[in-house]
């Protein structure tokens, strides 16, 4: 078997598993739009007033010894659920021992858990178009096999194909690649927020 009838399987086998994954792309970045939309909703009633006035009720509450009261107040104000978890645990270590190496930690781990959100569609990003390249040029070799063979039907087919997954994975990347761009500002002004409760929650230690 020559080498250039192996490429050709493999390039052919290849077909379907594109294909699934294509669409599988496809899927995926229809349900971060969703959850991006329920984000861009929740966010709509951010107002740094509010927070700050919550963060300083908060520490009222804390200086009674009342975690629960203040980790309330905090979560009204929290615009996920991954900040309410946040704001919770840094109510809960603001006042202990270590207090602010704990914080630090609770605001590191509320960053890498934003990093690995924005990973999945900054993997869109870059999975879309190159599924979408793939699968335009493999329908590309029995198109012309049978342009050679004077297959009209055959040629039409694939190349509508080919040109039907170019379409979706480009646009597989460009959906990922908005919700990326607005994901990283709006969790870079969630971790902001963090960091103004926590140094809002330590003031009276100052």
């Amino acid at each position: 078997m020559r080498l250039e009838e192996v490429i050709f399987d493999v390039s052919e086998a290849l077909r379907v598993p594109v294909l699934i994954l294509v669409v599988a792309a496809l899927a995926a970045v229809l349900v971060e739009l969703g959850a991006f939309v329920v984000e861009l909703l929740r966010r709509r009633r951010r107002d740094t007033g509010r927070l700050e006035r919550a963060a300083t009720s908060a520490r009222e509450a804390l200086a009674r010894g009342d975690l629960p009261a203040a980790q309330g107040l905090l979560w009204k104000v929290a615009p996920s659920t991954a900040m309410a978890s946040a704001l919770g645990v840094i109510a809960a270590r603001v006042n202990g021992a270590h207090g602010e190496d704990r914080v630090a930690k609770a605001l590191a781990d509320f960053d890498y858990a934003s990093l690995r959100r924005l990973e999945r569609t900054r993997l869109l990003v870059r999975a879309g178009p190159a599924l979408g390249l793939m699968g335009t040029l493999i329908p590309l070799s029995p198109a012309l096999a049978g342009l050679a063979e004077g297959n009209v039907t055959e040629l039409s087919e694939n190349l509508r194909l080919a040109f039907s997954i170019t379409v979706l994975g480009l646009l597989v990347g460009l959906i990922g690649f908005g919700i990326s761009l607005v994901r990283d500002r709006l969790y870079g002004q969630d971790l902001s927020d963090l960091e103004f409760v926590a140094a809002t929650l330590r003031a009276e230690e100052a």
